[in-house]
């Protein structure tokens, strides 16, 4: 098996533990259509990088109503993110204003923006400025308040205050999850205030989502994807999502 194909199977892996919770091995290999064997080494793997649990034959994620951490998601759809990051940096001009949020997913689009000129960036991530701190022709600003260690990003009144100041024309945000019915989903409410004021500063309103997202579990449910204005995601987006899409003038990128 190519090392291509172990990564999206384990990042299926993932999404499959964030739906059903708590799955066997021989289920999991019955559904991703593998030899047990192969299915318990992708568990070994998973759980060396402490995305997973394994317990009595089985496997859980390290937390059902928390996101997993920085580091191991890093590793989560890598390739389909630095993508993802490519293609939203092609839609950004040079001169613009961009609000830019947490996660990953984004951090790969600021690494993507490095190149451009004349950008003004707004985030409330620390991920998100060391990977600008090369670009001498981009104007970073930075949210203020109380910092969660676990993520080095802002969160709370002072960064909610940051980015209600702003007027920009692109705010580009990932989520913890999207239902299959196109539910915005989300593990805590601090996350959600910081999306939902990062979206409401600017224009053109872009979620970037890798495959893994979809139907993946959170806890709180709080927009709809169709009311975007664009969504950038890996391949195989359901085709019932695009249709909603369509209908809302919401664009869907696939990389």
């Amino acid at each position: 098996m190519e090392k291509g194909d172990a990564a999206r199977r384990r990042d299926h892996i993932v999404n499959l533990l964030s739906s059903y919770g708590e799955l066997s091995a021989a289920a999991l290999a019955e559904m991703l259509d593998v030899t047990v064997q192969t299915l318990r080494s992708d568990l070994r793997a998973l759980d060396e990088a402490r995305i997973v649990r394994r317990r009595h034959g089985g496997a859980t994620l390290t937390s059902a109503t928390e996101n997993i951490s920085y580091q191991p998601r890093l590793a989560v759809s890598r390739d389909e993110k630095n993508r993802i990051g490519a293609a939203v940096a092609a839609l950004i001009p040079n001169g613009a204003t961009v609000a830019l949020g947490t996660g990953t997913t984004v951090e790969a689009v600021a690494r993507a923006l490095t190149g451009h000129e004349g950008l003004t960036v707004a985030t409330n991530n620390i991920h998100v400025v060391l990977a600008l701190r090369m670009a001498e022709r981009i104007t970073v600003l930075l949210a203020g308040g109380e910092v969660r260690l676990r993520d080095l990003d802002f969160i709370g009144a002072e960064s909610l205050e940051f980015f209600a100041g702003l007027k920009f024309d692109h705010a580009i945000f990932s989520v913890g999850g999207m239902s299959v019915n196109g539910d915005l989903l989300d593990f805590n409410l601090d996350e959600i205030r910081a999306r939902q004021a990062i979206c409401a500063c600017a224009r053109t309103r872009t979620l970037v989502v890798d495959h893994a997202k979809i139907g993946r579990q959170a806890p709180h449910s709080w927009g709809r994807f169709h009311d975007l204005e664009r969504v950038v995601c890996g391949g195989g987006f359901p085709p019932v999502l695009k249709q909603q899409g369509r209908r809302k003038n919401c664009e869907i990128v696939e990389v």
